[in-house]
């Protein structure tokens, strides 16, 4: 027998012992449940180094006026918004995700999956947060919100061919022009896991924007855009792609802003109207706490039976306190969605508060 044997079977036994009297008292399925708990702490606190979440929101009180033609009904009412953030590093790559819920979470209203490549650029799915042609359908300064919001027609002549729901999104910056792409495949849709939409058409659009430093302009923020949708069938004569397309500049010098844009979306379907806009806003910040600003926006709509000129203006005044709000905007149209005759107006004031 060799004559370590023996030196063995003791580190045995006393294993055995120690063993015996930790466990004393405790069945498997106890045993079970300790490991399973301390795997379930280990995973918990892997997940909290793998990334950095934050939780932002606002919280906003508005009262709304409408035009003599509707029911006003109670005019007070409420949205709360809550923004949760994350991003870590994976594989190199930073990775990040957005979420935003709103209105007593009746539901998810965007959110957003992106990928930093860095000199790469960003690789994103969006389901509503904002891509391509859509991020500049109107680039018009504004001391609250836009001239059409609150009015029966708020498409306005707005571009966005790729729309922002169910789309992948491309993100870089060559030599001072940022480039802003979206593409989808089908209609635009906010799908959930495993589901697909509905069939519809699939759609590309971009956005080019930009500052004065390349021309060596203080001040100045320009833009153009273009995109196509998918419209009908491609067999069918009567119908093409439908076409979008639009151009902006800001000039900003000292407290005031003026902007102007141009748009123009062609239906190519017979007996649809083509769309013309063009816009443009004076924004003034009285000082550091108070902005004002004017607005109008002409919509021609042309068809065979004529051409027929929606027109908005709009004022909108905002006073910021701190993490405090207080904005209100009258708005009106008439010829709305380019019918004669068709008019609508509406007054909102807002209190918002951020956290």
């Amino acid at each position: 027998m060799p004559k370590n044997y023996k030196y063995i079977n003791l580190r045995i036994f006393i294993m055995h012992s120690l063993m015996k009297t930790i466990t004393k008292g405790i069945n498997m399925n106890d045993m079970k449940k300790i490991g399973l708990t301390a795997l379930a702490g280990s995973l918990v606190a892997f997940s909290a180094n793998a990334a950095e979440m934050s939780v932002s929101g606002a919280t906003m009180l508005t009262y709304t006026s409408e035009d003599s033609t509707e029911v006003t009904g109670n005019p007070f009412g409420m949205k709360t918004n809550l923004s949760f953030t994350a991003s870590g590093e994976v594989n190199g790559y930073n990775v990040s995700y957005m979420q935003t819920s709103a209105d007593q979470f009746a539901g998810m209203s965007s959110a957003r999956l992106s990928i930093d490549m860095g000199d790469m650029g960003t690789l994103a799915f969006d389901q509503g947060s904002g891509s391509g042609l859509a991020t500049i359908d109107d680039k018009t300064p504004t001391a609250a919100e836009e001239i059409w919001d609150g009015l029966d027609s708020t498409a306005a002549g707005r571009v966005g061919a790729a729309g922002n729901t169910g789309v992948f999104n491309y993100i870089n910056t060559f030599g001072g022009v940022t480039l802003n792409a979206a593409a989808r495949n089908g209609s635009g849709s906010a799908n959930s896991d495993g589901a697909s939409s509905a069939a519809g058409q699939g759609a590309w659009d971009f956005a080019l924007t930009t500052d004065g430093s390349m021309i060596g302009v203080d001040g100045l923020a320009i833009g153009v855009g273009y995109g196509e949708k998918e419209n009908g069938s491609e067999a069918d004569s009567t119908y093409g792609d439908e076409q979008h397309s639009t151009a902006f500049a800001n000039y900003s010098v000292g407290p005031v802003t003026f902007g102007y844009q141009m748009a123009y979306i062609n239906s190519n379907v017979l007996g649809t109207d083509d769309r013309q806009s063009d816009a443009w806003g004076l924004a003034f910040n009285i000082n550091e706490n108070l902005s004002v600003s004017y607005g109008e926006r002409d919509v021609v709509y042309t068809d065979n039976a004529g051409d027929v000129t929606e027109k908005f203006d709009g004022i909108a005044v905002a006073y910021t306190m701190g993490s405090m709000k207080i904005a209100g905007n009258m708005n009106e149209v008439s010829d709305s969605a380019g019918v004669s005759g068709a008019i609508d107006s509406m007054t909102e004031i807002a209190v918002s508060f951020a956290f």
